[in-house]
C-alpha cells in the first residue's frame, strides 16, 4: 500500500530512489536499476539534466531523428525531430522529397506579437475607470523601464497596453492587455515580470487617486500572466504546383489526387471530429521539432489549438485550392517560439539541433516549424486519401511489435521481409513470429 512523506525534496537523489522502489515496486532492485541504466556516465552532463526539473530520479529518452531535403525559400534544411511515434519522420522525409521536386516550400512570418495580461476586479465603472487608466498608461511603461532596456535596445519591449473591460462576463472584472515583441526569446520571463510591475502600480496608483471612492482605490489584483494563446503571433507556410505534376503514378492522375486531396481537407474544415484527428497530424511535425529545439511544445499546443476554434467551432490549421491549374497547400498557424533563452543554451541535443538547422533566429524558427507542420499533413493526407493510413504506419510500426516480443536479429530480418508483401497487424505478426519460433524448434 502506498504511503506519504514528508520533507520528499530535501532527500538526496538516491534517498528518493530507495524510497520510490521500496514503496512502488515488487522487485526494488529491478526498479533501481532500469532507473540507473538511463542516467549518463558523464557526471556535469547528468547533473544538468537532473537540475532542469525539480525531484529528478533519471534521464526519460525520446528519438531524436532526422528529415532531410526540406527546401524552405530556396535554403535546404535537415529537420531534427524529437518523437516516439513510429512513421513520423519518415512521412515528414517523404513530404519533404517530393516537394524538392517541385519547388519546396514557401514561408512568411505575418506577425510576432505576443499577449499578456493582468486580472483584476474593480467595484465602480468604465466611465471611471478609463480616464484612470488613460493617465496611468504612461507610468506603467516608466515603471517597467529597468525591465525592459535590453528588450527595448534590442528592438522589442512593451508594443501596447489596453483597458479591456469583461464586466458583460464576469462581474467587475477588467484586463490590462498587453503585447509584447519578444524577438529571439521565448519571452515568458520577460513578459510575466512586466505584468507584475504593470500589476504593482496599478495597485498603488489607484490608492492615490482622488477620482476614486474608497471601495475603489481598493483594486484587487486576480493574477498576472501571459497568455499561450497569440493569433498576432503567426506564420504562412505553403506549398504550389501545377495539377498534373502532383501524379507519381499511372494509378491515379494529378487532377483526381488534387481532387481528393481537397475534399480531405474540406471535411477536416467543417467537421470537428475530423479536424482534431487531422490536426493531430499537423502537430506530430511541429511537436516534434519544438521538442528537439528546447521550446514549449505545451504552450504551442494549447494556442494552436485555441486558433483552430477561434470562429467558434474547430476546424482545420490547413487549406487546399485548385486555382488556374495550380495545386496550392497552406497552413497559417501562430507559433511562439524562442531560440536564446531556457533550454536553447543549456541542453546539449538542443545546441546542436539549432545549429543543424544553421543556428535560425525565432523568426525562421517559425518558419522552419510551420513547414514540418505542413509536410506532415500532407504525407497523412496523401496516405489517407491513396494506399490508406494504414499500409505505411504499420509497416513502420513493425519493428516496435517484434521488440515487444523480445524477437531477435534472425527473426527480425525474416519478419521484415515477410511483410513486405504482407498487411501488418500485432495479430499477424504474433502469428509469423510464433509460426517461426515453433519451425525452428521442429
Amino acid at each position: 500500500m502506498s504511503k506519504s512523506i514528508s520533507g520528499f525534496s530535501k532527500l538526496s537523489k538516491s534517498k528518493k530512489i530507495d524510497w520510490i522502489v521500496s514503496t512502488y515496486f515488487s522487485n526494488a532492485e529491478s526498479a533501481k536499476n532500469i532507473l540507473k541504466q538511463y542516467w549518463n556516465n558523464n557526471e556535469k552532463l547528468q547533473q544538468l539534466h537532473d537540475e532542469f526539473i525539480e525531484n529528478t530520479i533519471t534521464n526519460y529518452y525520446l528519438p531524436l531523428g532526422v528529415a532531410p531535403n526540406f527546401l524552405i525559400n530556396d535554403k535546404l534544411y535537415t529537420i531534427p525531430m524529437a518523437i516516439e511515434e513510429s512513421s513520423v519522420v519518415a512521412a515528414a522525409s517523404k513530404a519533404a522529397k517530393f516537394w524538392l521536386e517541385r519547388g519546396g516550400f514557401k514561408t512568411k512570418v505575418i506577425s510576432t506579437t505576443k499577449i499578456g495580461q493582468v486580472h483584476f476586479k474593480f467595484s465602480g465603472n468604465i466611465d471611471t475607470l478609463q480616464p484612470f487608466f488613460n493617465a496611468l498608461k504612461p507610468k506603467l511603461i516608466e515603471e517597467s523601464s529597468d525591465i525592459t532596456k535590453n528588450m527595448t535596445k534590442r528592438g522589442g519591449g512593451i508594443l501596447d497596453i489596453e483597458l479591456r473591460d469583461k464586466t458583460a462576463e464576469l462581474e467587475n472584472y477588467y484586463q490590462l492587455h498587453a503585447s509584447f515583441e519578444t524577438l529571439d526569446a521565448m519571452g515568458a520571463n520577460f513578459i510575466n515580470s512586466c505584468l507584475e510591475q504593470f500589476a504593482k502600480t496599478l495597485k498603488s496608483e489607484a490608492l492615490k487617486h482622488q477620482g476614486f471612492s474608497e471601495d475603489e482605490r481598493g483594486i484587487d489584483v486576480i493574477m498576472s500572466i501571459l497568455s499561450n494563446y497569440v493569433p498576432d503571433c503567426l506564420v504562412r507556410a505553403e506549398v504550389s504546383c501545377p495539377v498534373e505534376d502532383l501524379s507519381e503514378n499511372k494509378a491515379m492522375s494529378g487532377e483526381a489526387f488534387a481532387h481528393k486531396f481537397i475534399e480531405a481537407v474540406n471535411i477536416a474544415e467543417i467537421e470537428p471530429f475530423r479536424a482534431v484527428t487531422h490536426n493531430k497530424g499537423v502537430m506530430n511535425g511541429i511537436d516534434a521539432v519544438i521538442l528537439a529545439t528546447g521550446n514549449d511544445f505545451r504552450a504551442v499546443e494549447a494556442g494552436v489549438h485555441a486558433y483552430a476554434a477561434r470562429h467558434g467551432r474547430y476546424s482545420s490549421l490547413t487549406h487546399a485550392k485548385v486555382e488556374d491549374g495550380i495545386f496550392t497547400f497552406w497552413t497559417e498557424i501562430p507559433l511562439a517560439l524562442g531560440t536564446v533563452g531556457g533550454l536553447t543554451g543549456l541542453h546539449p541535443l538542443v545546441k546542436l539541433s539549432l545549429e543543424m538547422l544553421h543556428n535560425p533566429s525565432a523568426k525562421e524558427l517559425m518558419q522552419i516549424v510551420a513547414v514540418a507542420g505542413l509536410a506532415q499533413n500532407f504525407a497523412a493526407l496523401r496516405s489517407l486519401t491513396t494506399t490508406g493510413i494504414q499500409q505505411g504506419h504499420m509497416k513502420m510500426h513493425l519493428m516496435n511489435i517484434l521488440n515487444q516480443f523480445e524477437a531477435n536479429t534472425d527473426e527480425k530480418e525474416v519478419l521484415t521481409a515477410h511483410f513486405k508483401n504482407n498487411t501488418v497487424s500485432h495479430s499477424a505478426v504474433t502469428e509469423a513470429l510464433n509460426k517461426l519460433r515453433v519451425d525452428g524448434e521442429k
